[in-house]
């Protein structure tokens, strides 16, 4: 055959490859970003050893900046913001000038279960090596701060030597897998879900299998009528049903989640028993690895691959490459009654004790105060506590006799019982005191917020959201808040760059969950925060209609009403 002459008069077309999602799946195993390759050179949980034999030893500047910025995640570390940078550099400066010398330290806490020893020794680490610090989550985790990578071979020894764990706390990882802080107590508790999340603790976590995942994959599990573990916003989720023909089970979530591109999870229709929830986990979370899309890290939590397949699809992959059979149809959840879901208060359990739930503000605690709630829990009740999806925490099996006096000796570490609306209603992320990516300030903001709200407007007693972040990535679930407030830079009234917030009106979670509505051009400055507050509280008391809730209400008030 003649060769084709070079100087032949038809051009020859350029053949491109499509690079593809970067889905494991179809074959595209080729890193595409910088995450992907740290990912491939070495698995995050191998970095453990590094800490405890290089850089625990030879400190800070020893470590290598994949490992700083990168695996160190996998142990629930991140270097925390250096002190004195204003919000308006958080972009511009390389991550290098952002990092302080100093760690955040996230201490997984699955389910929210902990005993008063755990929560004892929780309380020593943060005074001994975190300078007090031991906020709670709305994970239900306990994040310290100022932690030094000297320290932290220690802190492992004390927190594992009682069955506590930073494995996977963070990084493209299997995170802290939600559960009902009331689980096994609550009265009205549909199922369980303690075995289920044991089991795919025992499963999953730690598992290399599972250890480079596309971006991080969230979990809840929860049978509680109250829907209290924020399923709606989960990569995956299961909702205690009850089915018309098995009993008592799960409904399952896929594909939720917050951040700059926030979606509701779907249901599958499926319905699923207690002994096959780990099954059907670890066939979601699989798929995730295989085909979630790895080339873009800014689509690469799983919402995106579920938007783009649709849950039918979904539930087709699931059953026929995963767990090679069938799910059970099953109904949805029902409609909650009770407007909050933070099991705040005085509450009748089933073996006729009672759990007490308390509000700290925004989360805030420090390590003096959860030793003292560790003394009050041992005194008053049998050495179990629990943490919420909520920032708050619960007391478990106190005996009647005992509630006053535990109730009094929480209140005197101003965590209350019966808070505020305000005070039980108000959330907030870490924010600009230790978080790289924050802009504005957050937890004093709020803190100071719920008192300036307590004095203004002390007869409002509606159940209400406000949800106070500190960049857009949305820890603090703005989208989903009566109120959330999303911190950046705006101008004041003299044309200064200031700290402030974008605000979203009439989010919710629940079965009615939707995202809150932006007033065009309304952001406002942290000065002005409390009076734009009332002023919208105290014309939603005016206007709104019998029962209406705030969301409601923001929904179709005009927008002169919420500017």
């Amino acid at each position: 055959m003649a060769a084709t002459p070079q100087n032949s008069a038809t051009p020859r077309r350029k053949v491109s490859r499509h690079r593809g999602e970067g889905q494991w799946a179809v074959g595209h195993f080729t890193p595409l970003n910088g995450n992907e390759q740290f990912k491939k050179d070495d698995d995050g949980l191998n970095v453990r050893t590094r800490i405890e034999t290089i850089y625990s030893r030879r400190g800070f500047d020893s470590i290598d900046p994949s490992d700083l910025r990168g695996r160190m995640r996998w142990w629930g570390l991140y270097t925390q913001r250096k002190p004195g940078i204003d919000g308006g550099k958080t972009a511009i400066l390389e991550p290098e000038e952002l990092d302080d010398r100093h760690f955040m330290l996230r201490v997984r806490i699955d389910g929210g279960r902990l005993t008063t020893r755990q929560l004892r020794v929780i309380g020593e680490v943060s005074q001994e090596f975190a300078r007090g610090t031991a906020d709670i989550t709305d994970r239900q985790n306990v994040q310290y701060h100022w932690i030094r990578i000297e320290d932290v071979p220690e802190i492992w020894n004390r927190l594992e030597a009682v069955g506590l764990s930073t494995t996977e706390a963070c990084g493209d990882t299997p995170r802290v897998i939600l559960g009902s802080p009331v689980a096994g107590i609550a009265e009205d508790e549909i199922v369980d879900g303690t075995p289920a999340i044991e089991e795919i603790h025992r499963r999953v976590i730690g598992n290399k299998a599972y250890s480079n995942l596309p971006r991080k994959f969230k979990t809840a599990i929860s049978g509680s009528p109250l829907l209290d573990v924020a399923h709606e916003i989960n990569d995956v989720a299961f909702v205690g049903v009850v089915h018309p023909e098995h009993g008592p089970g799960f409904d399952v979530w896929v594909g939720g989640g917050l951040s700059t591109n926030p979606k509701i999870g779907q249901r599958l229709g499926a319905w699923v028993p207690l002994d096959e929830v780990p099954d059907v986990h670890e066939g979601v979370i699989s798929i995730f690895r295989d085909y979630g899309y790895r080339r873009l890290r800014n689509r690469a939590r799983l919402k995106f691959l579920v938007a783009d397949w649709g849950v039918e699809k979904f539930r087709q992959v699931l059953e026929g490459e995963y767990l090679k059979r069938k799910l059970t149809d099953g109904p949805a959840p029902a409609q909650p009654v009770e407007r909050w879901r933070d099991h705040v208060g005085v509450h009748r359990q089933k073996d006729g004790r009672y759990y007490v739930g308390f509000a700290p503000r925004v989360g805030r605690v420090d390590g003096t105060t959860l030793t003292k709630i560790a003394d009050l829990a041992e005194a008053h009740g049998s050495g179990r506590v629990r943490t919420t999806a909520e920032q708050k925490m619960i007391v478990l099996d106190v005996e009647q006799d005992q509630i006053d006096s535990l109730v009094e000796g929480l209140e005197a570490l101003d965590l209350r019982v019966k808070p505020s609306s305000f005070r039980r209603g108000t959330m907030a992320c870490t924010g600009i005191e230790f978080c790289k990516l924050a802009i504005v300030e957050t937890k004093a903001r709020g803190s100071a917020l719920i008192d300036e709200l307590e004095r203004r407007i002390p007869d409002f007693d509606e159940p209400l959201t406000i949800n106070i972040n500190g960049c857009p990535n949305a820890c603090a679930r703005i989208q989903v808040a009566d109120i959330g407030l999303k911190g950046q830079l705006v101008l004041n009234d003299n044309g200064e760059q200031v700290e402030g917030y974008q605000v979203h009106l009439g989010g919710a979670l629940g079965l009615e969950a939707g995202f809150g509505r932006k007033v065009r051009g309304l952001k406002v400055t942290s000065d002005e925060l409390p009076d734009y507050i009332e002023r919208v509280l105290k014309r939603f008391q005016a206007e709104r209609e019998d029962g209406e809730r705030f969301a409601t209400w923001a929904a179709r008030a005009s927008e002169e009403a919420l500017s």
